[in-house]
């Protein structure tokens, strides 16, 4: 797939189009099946084009983007602080757990976190018993 800017040299409008090759494009246009989205015309060019090989990122842009990760990051850990402060951890039983506690209207617990994999959910939620995956940073990364 490649994307070219194409322009109308009929109303000046400007917009993008991606075709399976470079050779589509020409096969299209030669067609006359390319046509302006604004004015209809099928007066419509590639502009000149140059890849963009290096990314140019402005020191701004970096600044901001690592303080709303740290911000996103002490979220996490704010909320991992929460559930350990107020759930039991069960490791890798979270499923068997989760289960027991559910079918078992005798047995009261504080809810508890752990460790299950994606097929587990999604057999826990068909089940109806409500488990939900979070983020979580190991405390070791920095």
């Amino acid at each position: 797939m490649i994307k070219y800017k194409l322009f109308c040299k009929n109303c000046d409008f400007k917009f993008d189009s991606w075709f399976a090759s470079s050779n589509e494009y020409e096969r299209l246009k030669k067609k006359k099946l390319l046509n302006c989205h604004k004015c209809n015309s099928f007066r419509v060019e590639k502009t000149i084009m140059a890849p963009q090989l290096i990314n140019n990122k402005s020191k701004g842009d970096e600044k901001i983007n690592l303080q709303k990760y740290n911000k996103v990051k002490k979220t996490i850990i704010d909320y991992q602080k929460f559930i350990k402060d107020n759930f039991k951890y069960v490791g890798d039983n979270f499923a068997y757990e989760a289960r027991s506690i559910h079918y078992n209207s005798k047995k009261k617990s504080k809810g508890i976190y752990g460790n299950a994999s994606k097929d587990d959910l999604k057999e826990l939620k068909e089940e109806g018993i409500d488990a939900q995956m979070i983020p979580w940073i190991d405390e070791n990364e920095n």
